[in-house]
């Protein structure tokens, strides 16, 4: 049974909160089918740019989707500490060989589809990174909406436990109001203190 992958990552870039991987399978005759599926997004826009409402209900399509095993989906998070320990590509790495454990499938029976400059692991011969892949390949974007919806709902329940700072509005991206609230409260066990080396605040 070929398989076809496609594998994204989201939160690369946030100051705070962890970087997500999702990898999204599917056997090649019914990916054929669902790439023409008026129910799913046209390729053209990656999951940042769609408006959230919009990432939501694709999301709630695609995992019905995957209940009725059209799909599969695997989403790992690897949090920030382990971000400042060991670096974002090795966690994005981590994330992305999680992901792929949980789904299971013979490295020699996939063709993995990847964005921007991800590479899979080695056993995985068939592979192709493609850049704005998420623009470009349907399975891609799916990848790219799940873990957007992931993260951003595991983003909102961490804004309980850090009131002040908004998560539940940024999502940990360094905007204007986000960097003020850091220079203001100074950093909590959610940020990356890598990355916020150059922000006018005690790091501790």
């Amino acid at each position: 049974m070929k398989m076809i992958l496609g594998i994204d990552e989201v939160g690369k870039g946030p100051l705070g909160g962890p970087v997500s991987v999702c990898v999204v399978a599917c056997e090649y005759k019914i990916y054929r089918k669902l790439k023409n599926s008026k129910y799913l997004p046209v390729v053209g826009k990656d999951s940042k740019k769609l408006k959230p409402e919009e990432r939501n209900k694709f999301d709630k399509i695609l995992k019905s989707f995957s209940k009725e095993g059209k799909i599969f989906y695997a989403v790992t998070h690897i949090g920030n500490k382990t971000i400042d320990s060991q670096g974002i590509v090795f966690a994005i790495k981590k994330a992305m060989s999680s992901s792929l454990k949980k789904l299971g499938f013979d490295a020699k029976n996939c063709r993995v589809l990847l964005d921007g400059n991800l590479k899979a692991p080695d056993e995985f011969l068939d592979q192709q990174t493609i850049i704005k892949g998420d623009e470009k390949e349907k399975i891609i974007a799916w990848a790219s909406i799940l873990a957007k919806v992931s993260r951003d709902k595991l983003m909102c329940q961490l804004s309980k436990k850090f009131p002040v700072y908004g998560f539940d509005s940024h999502k940990g991206y360094g905007t204007k109001g986000h960097r003020s609230l850091i220079e203001l409260h100074g950093i909590s066990e959610l940020h990356r203190r890598t990355f916020c080396r150059n922000l006018k605040i005690s790091i501790g």
